[in-house]
This record gives structure tokens, C-alpha cells and sequence, in this order.
């Protein structure tokens, strides 16, 4: 039985309950629902911790998908004692944590929309997140960059979700930036991550989380800009503004 996935319609939820399903093999953790946002899409795992009906706790070290984006799996840290199926539990994510990671995954996609080239790779981090792109032309400085991204953040955007069909999909191919990666097919339908009043700014298929408007982002800046190959660029995204050198 696939897990409801409260994340997706419900990113600022940092607590809701939850009844145990089972126990996987490894020792990883099904829930009916979860607020848990499973490593997908460059994004990584929540952490968090589950209360028990006794009062004890199970710390969550990080969630995990199955073999569908369905099946969500919660690892627990070494040593924690599992609840059992059929357990009632309360949720608990690190919010400081998850919020950091939304901010910068919806700045990730603001790059996206200052450098529009496909994207090679990504991966959203509290800290340093990147995402690299193949460009065709040299000339971009981390300061360009960091003035223009800057400009979208302070607009203070509106950025919400929206559900589209496959077929609207295959009938809009430049809505997918990435190059190698493909949304996920088959559940019929493709959730869009979109910016701007009437999607503006930008529109894109994602599953992961984000805030609700761009000036949650906050001062953000380009703090490398990395060679990787003939054409191929990575942009590494840090908090705070721009050091002066």
C-alpha cells in the first residue's frame, strides 16, 4: 500500500499522526501517510523523530524511497528501538533543517531560469547546493549571476504547485530542463513546481518541496563557478550575500 504523501500538498506540516504499516526487512519504517519528504530529485531525506503511544521516541536519520516514488521508507538512526505495526505514532521532522533545503531548492530553480540550459545534475544541500548546466557560451561571473538571482528573490514571487497530464507533457517537451533525468511516468499525471502570477517566471516538473513565495529565499549568492568539461558549468549556491573579495 503506497504511503500518502503529505509533503507534496503540505511542505510548511511539521507534524501530523500516522499509524504504522510494517516494518521492512532492513528495518526501515512504512507509515499510512508522512510528512517526510523522501531523497528524490537532488533533494535529500527528511530526519526527524516519531513519538510512540508509551512516550518514547524512534529518531528517523533520514527517508527513502522503494522501489516506486510511492513507497516511502523511514530509516531509523543505529540502535533505536522500532515501533510496531499498527502503532499510532506522532511525526516529527527537523524543521530548521527542511526549511533550509526548501529555500534553496526553490533557488535552484531560479537559477534555472537565469541560466535556461539543460541541466547535467543537481543536488540541493543546506549549505552548498549546485546545479550544473551545459553552456554554450563562456562569459557568466558568480557576481551577474548572484545580482540577477537576487532580483528574482526580491520580487517576492508566488510559488505554487500545480497538476498537469501526461500527454499535456509530452505536448510541452521545454518544460523538462533536465538532460538526462525524466519525470516520473505512469501514475497518469505530472506534478509542476511553478513561479510568478500565472507561472510567469517559471515552470517545471518536480516532486520536491519549496516555499511559498521567492522572498522566503533570502540572500543568496553564486560562491563558485566550476569548470567541469568543454561546455559544462557547475553553480554552487550559498547562503548569505556575496563576500567581497
Amino acid at each position: 500500500m503506497p504511503t500518502e504523501a503529505l509533503f507534496r500538498e503540505q511542505p510548511y506540516l511539521t507534524s501530523a499522526e500516522a499509524k504504522v504499516l510494517g516494518i521492512t526487512d532492513r528495518g526501515g519504517i512504512i507509515l499510512d501517510r508522512t510528512i517526510f519528504y523522501a531523497t528524490s530529485g537532488g533533494q535529500p531525506g527528511d530526519s526527524g523523530h516519531f513519538l510512540r503511544p508509551d512516550g518514547s521516541k524512534t529518531t528517523i536519520a533520514t527517508t527513502v524511497t522503494g522501489e516506486t516514488k510511492e513507497d516511502i521508507i523511514h530509516v531509523p538512526a543505529e540502535g533505536e528501538t522500532l515501533p510496531e505495526a499498527g502503532e499510532t505514532v506522532q511525526l516529527a521532522i527537523d524543521w530548521e533543517r527542511r526549511y533550509k533545503l526548501m529555500r534553496m531548492h526553490t533557488a535552484c530553480h531560479l537559477l534555472s531560469v537565469i541560466c535556461p540550459f539543460p541541466i547535467t545534475g543537481a543536488a540541493v544541500d543546506e549549505v552548498d547546493s549546485r546545479v550544473d548546466f551545459d553552456v554554450p557560451e563562456a562569459g557568466w561571473t558568480k557576481e551577474e549571476v548572484t545580482e540577477r538571482l537576487m532580483e528574482l528573490v526580491r520580487a517576492d514571487h508566488p510559488v505554487f504547485t500545480r497538476w498537469i497530464s501526461q500527454e499535456e507533457l509530452a505536448a510541452n517537451p521545454g518544460l523538462v530542463k533536465s538532460k538526462n533525468v525524466r519525470p516520473p511516468v505512469g501514475a497518469g499525471r505530472i506534478r509542476l513546481v511553478c513561479i510568478g502570477e500565472n507561472s510567469s517566471v517559471d515552470s517545471q516538473p518536480c516532486g520536491g518541496t519549496h516555499v511559498e513565495r521567492t522572498g522566503e529565499v533570502g540572500e543568496i549568492h553564486i560562491g563558485k563557478i566550476e569548470k567541469k568539461g568543454r561546455e559544462n558549468r557547475r553553480f554552487r549556491i550559498r547562503f548569505g550575500p556575496l563576500p567581497v573579495t
